[in-house]
């Protein structure tokens, strides 16, 4: 972990004031009680158009993990990491909806951003939910082999011809689009839409990506079976390669409806898990290509090592390394520094919608062991750093 500790480095375009902030930030994170009152309060005062306390979400959790309300505004914060060798992925973040009319909506957004970042090696990905083009008890039956009705036929139809449309667009444009993953119950369905994706648009390159959850069971094994088929049709596999982030979720409803819980035991079983994900990418790179989305300095230190063992250059162009914007900088740009393929995830959009993201991010800041701690540690240590030079 040592190497990821130059303060000066991560935070080198933060000013004092910015970095008292994000420490008075993380710090209310820090607390669960306080933060689980406060995401509700939250959500219900900006879901009923409370001007004051939109304005003070969008002077705090916003401007710590978003970007800005549309593209544009964003573009400040795209420029200046770019400067410094880091990538931005647009998050077009609206959770929770579920009409025909905003999917389309969505769908259409996603087409814009993938138009707005043609020629522009700032924005290396396009990334999208599954459920922003549908709804997730609808793939859910379509993973269980459910028979459907007519008009379900017809809506599943639309979610094809939607992940389609972004996918070609890409293809065309020759950007990378990574297909997010969700909760396990409706992934067997996104995961075979992404399997048709790939093999229709990745037969020269990986242009469509997965999403690998590695905190569950299974996910080594689905991707080596799924190297066997890509191999067979002759395509590329593209993932993402994270830990997840639904584990209280996923257990609970593992409980109440009786069948495997889904997550691995431990937090030991799951590093060991992702680590076995870095093995298998790192020993097929003929034909698989991966973002590494983490914020753990073991995993990520891990890789570089597995690169080196494989004398690979640092910016081989099947590795990628991934944060979210606003976490994590002393990796991000510590491994920028090294000229190693990185990008920050992005979030934006209008304030109101975005803050079921938002809530949902502190809360898993706060369930995730240490996160939050490492983060005030090390804006800790940098002020303290700073008010020695001065």
């Amino acid at each position: 972990m040592p190497i990821f500790n130059d303060t000066k480095v991560a935070f080198a375009d933060k000013t004092d004031a910015q970095l008292r902030k994000a420490y008075w930030m993380f710090k209310m994170i820090e607390q669960p009680a306080l933060t689980s009152l406060g995401t509700s309060v939250l959500n219900f005062t900006v879901h009923n158009n409370f001007p004051f306390v939109t304005g003070i979400v969008k002077n705090t959790l916003f401007e710590q993990f978003c970007g800005g309300e549309t593209r544009e505004e964003s573009m400040k914060v795209v420029k200046q990491l770019f400067k410094r060798g880091v990538g931005s992925i647009f998050d077009y973040s609206i959770e929770g909806k579920e009409d025909e009319e905003t999917f389309d909506a969505v769908c259409k957004e996603i087409k814009d951003i993938v138009r707005f970042s043609v020629g522009n090696p700032a924005i290396p990905f396009i990334v999208f939910k599954p459920t922003a083009f549908g709804r997730i008890d609808l793939y859910e039956a379509v993973g269980k082999g459910a028979e459907l009705t007519t008009s379900q036929k017809e809506e599943w139809e639309r979610v094809v011809r939607r992940f389609d449309e972004v996918c070609a667009l890409c293809h065309e444009n020759d950007k990378k689009v990574m297909v997010d993953a969700e909760e396990t119950w409706m992934q067997d369905s996104a995961d075979q839409l992404c399997e048709e994706m790939m093999e229709k648009y990745n037969p020269e390159k990986p242009i469509v990506w997965n999403t690998i959850q590695m905190y569950r069971t299974g996910r080594l094994e689905y991707m080596e079976a799924h190297l066997q088929r890509a191999r067979e049709k002759n395509y590329f596999i593209g993932y993402k390669i994270v830990r997840g982030a639904y584990m209280e979720k996923e257990r609970a409803r593992a409980a109440e409806k009786g069948y495997a819980d889904p997550i691995q035991p431990t937090k030991e079983a799951s590093d060991k898990n992702y680590n076995a994900g870095i093995d298998f990418v790192m020993n097929h790179l003929d034909k698989v290509s991966a973002f590494f989305g983490t914020h753990n300095e073991i995993s990520s230190e891990l890789i570089m090592d597995k690169m080196k063992a494989k004398s690979l250059e640092n910016g081989n162009p099947h590795v990628y390394f991934g944060q979210l914007y606003g976490m994590s900088d002393n990796i991000t740009f510590y491994l920028s520094d090294k000229g190693y393929n990185v990008a920050k995830y992005l979030p934006y959009g209008p304030v109101k919608d975005v803050v079921p993201y938002l809530t949902r991010r502190a809360q898993e800041n706060t369930s995730v062991a240490g996160q939050t701690g490492r983060e005030l540690g090390l804006i800790k240590k940098e002020l303290e750093r700073r008010k020695k030079q001065k």
